[in-house]
């Protein structure tokens, strides 16, 4: 994920990230541009079409499509804005829910349990480390697709690493409660954060196998695909060539907010703009290491 200053404006203008639209639209904003400067020539002067050629009026009809396409665009965004903001609130409460059960587990534990405490010291983290795995995995973001996926070596549903490690954990739990060495009322007051845990699990699957509609995401696309190849028809008659940079902007603008809803939409990948899930385990490593103490 990327860190900045939010109020350093030129850093923001001029520095280029590789997750930036414009260096990713910048072949089609050309493609895009070529294709304007051809357009007013032909109209301009190939056919020398008149001031008065009905093809102006194609200005009234970009005119009413604006509002239309700013207001998809709109709800493109946010959608994808809440995926995003949507991840990283359950990962938050895995930070919380690792540190709170590590603070029960130090607590519970007897002091001299040296075999117990290094156990839980090692599993909490995992659950992190292992939801990473799962939620980068291509068959997670598969796994609810009703067409079969041979591209993918080895497709295979059954294995889920989140569960195992939970489901280890808790067998621990319970082998602690049989022992006599946690209470029936510790196990349950420690069971809460195991819910947690896989309460998480389920939301962060949530957001990664079930994306935006493809109807609405297509949609959206050839929306500003035919709004961008025919805004050159009627303004070549009042713009002319200034119309070439102009139609290019235009369509970084609309390209490129489609495009940063596309890679937010998907929050657990490994763009620049994804979640650092790699960094929030490590946190939660050090966190339970500081708190879960072995003596």
């Amino acid at each position: 994920m990327i860190t900045y200053i939010t109020n350093n404006w030129l850093r923001s203008l001029f520095q280029l990230k590789k997750s930036d639209a414009f260096r990713k639209l910048f072949p089609l904003i050309i493609v895009a541009c070529v294709y304007t400067a051809i357009v007013v020539f032909i109209e301009r002067d190939w056919l020398r079409l008149p001031e008065s050629s009905p093809l102006k009026q194609f200005t009234i009809f970009h005119t009413l499509l604006g509002f239309v396409i700013s207001m998809l665009l709109v709800f493109r965004t946010n959608t994808a804005y809440d995926r995003w903001w949507e991840g990283r609130r359950q990962w938050g409460a895995l930070v919380n829910g690792s540190r709170n059960l590590a603070i029960k587990m130090n607590a519970l534990l007897p002091d001299d349990d040296r075999g117990n405490r290094i156990f839980f010291r090692k599993i909490i983290p995992l659950f992190a480390r292992a939801l990473q795995k799962h939620l980068r995995a291509e068959t997670t973001r598969l796994a609810l697709d009703t067409e079969p996926h041979p591209e993918i070596p080895n497709f295979d549903h059954t294995r889920h690493l989140p569960n195992q490690v939970a489901s280890t954990m808790m067998t621990k739990l319970n082998q602690l409660y049989v022992t006599k060495v946690i209470t029936g009322d510790q196990l349950i007051i420690v069971n809460n954060e195991m819910q947690n845990f896989l309460d998480v699990c389920g939301a962060c699957e949530r957001i990664k196998n079930t994306p935006i509609p493809y109807s609405y995401s297509s949609f959206i696309k050839k929306f500003i695909f035919l709004y961008t190849i025919t805004l050159p028809i009627g303004l070549s008659f009042t713009l002319h060539y200034l119309l070439v940079p102009i139609v290019g902007f235009v369509f970084y603008i609309l390209a490129g907010l489609e495009m940063i809803a596309e890679e937010i939409e998907e929050p657990f990948g490994l763009d620049a703009n994804d979640l650092p899930m790699e960094k929030l385990a490590e946190n939660i490593r050090i966190n339970v290491e500081d708190l879960l103490v072995v003596r």
